[in-house]
């Protein structure tokens, strides 16, 4: 049961069994449609409970406890109890003869009520007092959550990387810093110190401590393994281009499964807004439109796999086995690759210690609300680049975009130039390149320098977003499967018919690789149109292109 459909708890400890299964019997009979009953019988019991409601993420709505216990007095579980629950409200039960030691304790536990045994009958003396600690937990909700919970360090790496895996994944999480006070309750829940970070808490409540991709990704519900050893398609990547291959390959009844090595979407995915694709006359996000294809290839049939990696490509026959970096293996009649590109790094001092800590590939939109108030840098003049200043501008006092050549005219689009323009808050830095970088835990100065004038100067700023070009991602392909001399994929006419050890009678369809029944869509394609509009049709393109390949197996 999940924190959002979970009744608030209401806990008891007592270690007279009797009265333990009396108080909970009452509170069952008043209670137990709109709240949990749990009842313990020792405080270390009853402390071990509220750990585990703790990393599930659920209410806890009223402690009731004994005075007098051996081990741990109602007063110490209280105590502890509200370091897990401090919104939780409290009541202790105790003899007529112990009724200082309760008023004493109003001050010592904050007590709410103390409440005299026995309680008979208890519409008279227990659910009057039990109505209004209610009332007033409800006036101040403990706040519930289905989400997982991460909690990290500002600038670290991988506590943003996890963060990041978890948005781009669309998976819904809430982050903890971890100095914050409620960090410090669900550290100590988990019986963890934070001295390794991040710790993420799902929401039933696993415990993992810098987990990989693929082990997050297994927890939050992500798809990892392949329902069945052969596919009919198999697709390589998860961008725009391998999202519409997905769709069109499983909508016209072909066995599909996608793999993707970290989320769904590509860069297209990580677009805070796309404004020229067809028929959102208004704009999506990329995230929006990453969800609504993630969606549609499911509700076809597609499988979606997440966090594996492919490492090699061989021909089995009339079969293509994909080999995944844990050692295991797929095959399928035939494969589309659309993986894409990644960005280009950044060669100058100080960056590659820094990346994660202020330094950032891509948008990473999951930092926006961070950088409220202060300077951020864009390293870039193509369209993410500007979609990206756009987005940030929203937030931060000041977005400096560092363009190397004269001017946006030559490498981005017109809206998003006028868009720019328009934008008080956006300076655009011509021919300026960065030639170092600074920081000690994080990114704190850029060394900024004119190409024209070879002057350069020192600037301030913890957030640095790079777009400078990208690289494709195919270095894990054989070595006969045919790249230009940037590394991307020759398909069709670019193979000037066909290639060495081409083993059909035909020449390669249009998206065909040199390995027969081997496809690429989208920017891994050499000379493709590095658009999303562009890319799907490349995927819709090369479903098409299969069916005809596999008629003729």
């Amino acid at each position: 049961m999940t924190a959002s459909t979970s009744r608030p708890v209401i806990l008891t400890v007592d270690d007279d069994p009797g009265v333990s299964r009396s108080i909970a019997r009452d509170l069952r009979r008043r209670y137990g449609e709109e709240h949990r009953i749990v009842r313990a019988e020792t405080g270390p019991q009853a402390l071990e409970a509220l750990r585990e409601l703790k990393l599930r993420g659920e209410p806890v709505a009223l402690l009731l406890a004994d005075y007098r216990m051996p081990q741990m007095t109602g007063i110490e579980f209280l105590e502890q109890a509200m370091d897990l629950f401090p919104l939780a409200r409290r009541v202790l039960l105790t003899a007529y003869a112990d009724t200082d030691a309760a008023i004493q304790a109003i001050n010592v536990v904050d007590l709410d009520h103390y409440l005299l045994k026995p309680w008979n009958p208890p519409e008279e003396k227990l659910y009057p007092v039990v109505d209004g600690m209610l009332d007033l937990w409800k006036s101040t909700p403990e706040p519930s959550t289905d989400e997982t919970r991460v909690i990290g360090h500002r600038w670290s790496a991988p506590s943003f990387a996890a963060r990041d895996f978890l948005a781009r994944n669309a998976v819904p999480y809430r982050w903890y810093g971890v100095d914050d006070e409620e960090s410090k309750r669900l550290l100590d829940a988990a019986g963890v110190d934070g001295s390794t970070l991040p710790v993420v808490i799902t929401a039933d409540g696993t415990v993992m401590v810098a987990p990989t991709d693929a082990e997050l990704a297994a927890k939050v519900g992500l798809s990892t393994a392949p329902a069945e050893e052969f596919y009919d398609l198999v697709v390589v990547g998860g961008g725009p281009a391998g999202l519409g291959a997905a769709v069109y390959g499983a909508s016209e009844g072909l066995r599909t499964v996608l793999v993707e090595q970290l989320a769904t979407g590509g860069q297209a995915g990580q677009s805070s807004r796309i404004e020229n694709y067809l028929g959102f006359p208004d704009g999506v996000s990329g995230a929006q439109l990453t969800d609504r294809a993630r969606r549609q290839a499911v509700r076809f049939g597609a499988e979606l796999l997440t966090a594996r990696q492919v490492v090699g490509l061989e021909t089995l026959g009339s079969a293509r086995k994909l080999l995944f970096s844990d050692g295991s293996e797929i095959s399928a009649h035939s494969v589309i690759l659309a993986t894409g590109v990644s960005y280009r790094t950044l060669q100058a001092p100080g960056v590659d210690d820094l990346c994660g800590r202020g330094v950032y590939y891509g948008s990473a939109t999951t930092e926006g609300p961070s950088c409220a108030g202060q300077d951020v840098y864009i390293i870039g003049g193509a369209n993410s680049a500007g979609q990206a200043a756009v987005y940030f501008s929203r937030h931060a006092k000041r977005v400096h975009m560092l363009v190397r050549g004269p001017s946006l005219e030559a490498t981005m689009s017109s809206y998003l130039i006028n868009q720019i323009d328009a934008i008080d808050t956006i300076d655009v830095h011509t021919c300026t390149e960065v030639v170092s970088c600074k920081g000690s835990d994080h990114l704190e100065r850029l060394t900024l320098r004119n190409s024209t004038t070879g002057e350069s100067r020192e600037v301030d700023s913890e957030w640095m977003f790079v777009f400078i070009g990208a690289a494709p991602r195919t270095d894990w392909l054989p070595a006969d499967l045919l790249r230009d001399q940037r590394g991307f994929v020759l398909t069709g006419p670019d193979l000037h018919g066909k290639p060495q050890g081409w083993s059909l009678e035909r020449e390669p369809y249009h998206l065909e690789t040199s390995m027969p029944g081997v496809f690429a869509a989208g920017d891994v394609r050499a000379e493709s149109v590095k658009r999303v509009a562009s890319a799907v049709g490349d995927g819709a393109m090369a479903v098409t292109l299969v069916h005809r390949y596999l008629e003729m197996l």
